[in-house]
């Protein structure tokens, strides 16, 4: 698992940046994501990806204990679709 910290660190390594600067412009990045999903919008950044918002409807559910039906209200979702190009790193 790779944290915000250690981007942060390699960053800071790579652009002679100090590790505080480099920190603020990782959670300024998430922050922009963050907030453009907030308001619905999509973010597309050129061969890593795209976070998307999708709408879930409601559904009825079960609890596991009991096996009672519940009901699972709407909600929305950010979903990430990656490149090409990181489909392709992954998959050789």
């Amino acid at each position: 698992m790779t944290t915000a910290n250690e981007i942060a660190d390699k960053i800071a390594a790579e652009n002679s940046l100090t590790k505080a600067q480099a920190k603020a412009i990782v959670d300024g990045v998430f922050k922009a994501i963050a907030d453009a999903a907030a308001s619905g919008a999509e973010t597309s950044i050129a061969g890593f990806g795209k976070f998307k918002v999708k709408d879930a409807p409601a559904r009825e559910g079960r609890n596991p204990s009991t096996g009672a039906t519940i009901a699972i209200a709407a909600s929305r979702k950010l979903t990430f679709a990656p490149a090409k190009a990181i489909k392709d790193a992954l998959n050789g």
